[in-house]
């Protein structure tokens, strides 16, 4: 599968209103979508500040792209990718002694296409994806959804999200809340998942919002009999490998990637 080389800046030239951009310091506590070319223009204030894409800071980050190269070393794995909008290095980390590491990024070969999540992280003028997930895509469409999704939080996050219900939604004064409108949002996203991902899915949703998002031991209080500490594992490698969540201060702290 080839992917036609695709200019972000150039379509959101095209879309993006003539107004001040207002910094989203929420969005540097989710996970963002980009594209390489983004990655490489991001800025910092300084060394140790965060990272932003056109004003906004930027936490967790995913790309998919194809692996040019990868080199296998002793603690890990160095993959080149390639998006079509430029290329950068995603260094996943690996426990030589884990047989369990071994078979998981054993099987990426040059010229597949995958899905990086991490965060951006330089050393000396060069920039690479810390790799905190990665997996092979099988979908041959994902790579161009991933492209779109990009531009449109990066519009989103320029913008701002419309208080305009779309056309042929009900504007009647009701009892519904905005919680209420998030679990309808939530719901249709994710029908498509498996019973055990969509409960918790929608449990995460009907949380307080927090950097530190929910504790793993709350979600498995909360799907109770539906899975056992395995099956909620499984579920939640699931969704963080689909990029539906992803983890916060631990890898016991979950958070929607919404």
């Amino acid at each position: 599968m080839e992917v036609a080389e695709v200019s972000s800046q150039e379509v959101l030239h095209i879309l993006r209103p003539a107004v001040p951009v207002q910094d989203n310091r929420e969005a540097s506590h989710s996970l963002r979508p980009c594209t390489v070319s983004q990655l490489l223009k991001a800025t910092q204030a300084h060394s140790d500040a965060e990272w932003t894409v056109d004003d906004v800071e930027i936490g967790q980050v995913t790309v998919v792209g194809q692996v040019i190269t990868n080199q296998a070393q002793t603690t890990n794995v160095v993959y080149w990718l390639d998006d079509g909008s430029g290329r950068i290095e995603a260094r996943q980390w690996i426990d030589s002694t884990s047989e369990e590491d071994s078979g998981k990024y054993g099987g990426i070969e040059e010229n597949m296409y995958v899905r990086v999540t991490g965060t951006l992280k330089a050393f000396g003028l060069k920039r690479y994806i810390n790799t905190t997930q990665i997996r092979v895509t099988t979908d041959p469409h994902e790579a161009y959804f991933h492209i779109l999704e990009a531009v449109s939080v990066t519009i989103m996050a320029d913008r701002g999200f419309s208080s305009v219900p779309p056309s042929g939604a009900s504007t009647s004064k009701g009892s519904t809340s905005a919680y209420t409108g998030q679990a309808s949002k939530i719901t249709d996203q994710y029908s498509h998942l498996p019973p055990l991902q969509q409960k918790i899915v929608r449990f995460i949703a009907s949380q307080p919002q927090s950097e530190e998002g929910v504790h793993v031991s709350a979600i498995a209080r909360a799907v109770g009999s539906e899975g056992d500490a395995q099956k909620i594992s499984d579920a939640l490698d699931h969704l963080m490998d689909d990029g539906h969540v992803f983890s916060t201060i631990d890898d016991s702290h979950f958070n929607l990637s919404i």
